[in-house]
């Protein structure tokens, strides 16, 4: 689901160095057993996952 969101990310903001904008809101992705939260910060080109939840299923 991260590998998504990357190629997402770097679709999306082509320029990434250049962008010359407020980042993009993170957001929370639902993935089996859990659940992320990320944040993309385009100009350092990079997407910081900054919480991690496991649910135990």
């Amino acid at each position: 689901m991260a590998e998504e969101l990357a190629r997402a990310a770097e679709a999306l903001h082509v320029h990434g160095r250049a962008y010359d904008d407020t980042d993009p809101s993170g957001g929370n992705i639902i993935v089996p057993g859990g659940m992320f939260t990320y944040q993309v910060v385009v100009r350092s080109e990079r997407i910081y996952v900054v919480q991690i939840t496991y649910l135990g299923f």
